[in-house]
């Protein structure tokens, strides 16, 4: 699925239909990985996708605290960012395999740096830069991913 961001309000929109479908009833943790260049906008689509369930206070990228932690109405998500590690053995320590239950949802920015050491995708974001707006394609990697991403292209405000 391609969709055209005009601007970060379009790639937050994004974010929150993607929290409005997320499959919280899988029988297994959901990942969600974020791929692109710095600038690309994948911090301010989980920013967009924390503040609709329910998040008020500062969303950051996790760039020096590696992992930020959210409980959503009985929800957990983490946003990982691994742009700085060094590889696999790095993220072994994060603990990430532990935390891959039902009713929690990884969100993985830079998972090209964990050297397949990571908890499975459900979804790919590719976002890209075109001039001054952005794209994403979409992709599932899971039956979960496949369902999330249908509910989300039949949501009205993905339709806009």
């Amino acid at each position: 699925m391609d969709r055209e961001l005009a601007d970060a309000a379009a790639t937050g929109q994004l974010g929150a239909v993607l929290a409005r479908t997320v499959p919280w009833s899988a029988p297994q943790a959901l990942g969600v990985y974020l791929h692109g260049e710095l600038g690309a906008g994948k911090t301010t689509l989980v920013r967009g996708l924390l503040r609709e369930l329910g998040v008020t206070g500062t969303v950051r990228s996790p760039s020096y605290t590696l992992l930020e932690s959210y409980d959503c109405h009985g929800h957990v998500v983490l946003h990982v960012d691994l742009y700085r590690l060094a590889g696999g053995g790095d993220v072994a320590s994060l603990g990430l395999r532990d935390e891959a239950l039902p009713g929690v949802l990884l969100l993985i920015e830079w998972p090209e740096r964990a050297n397949d050491s990571l908890p499975h995708a459900d979804l790919h974001a590719r976002l890209s830069i075109h001039g001054e707006s952005r794209a994403v394609h979409l992709e599932s990697a899971s039956a979960a991913g496949k369902a999330w991403l249908a509910a989300a292209a039949a949501d009205a405000a993905y339709k806009k």
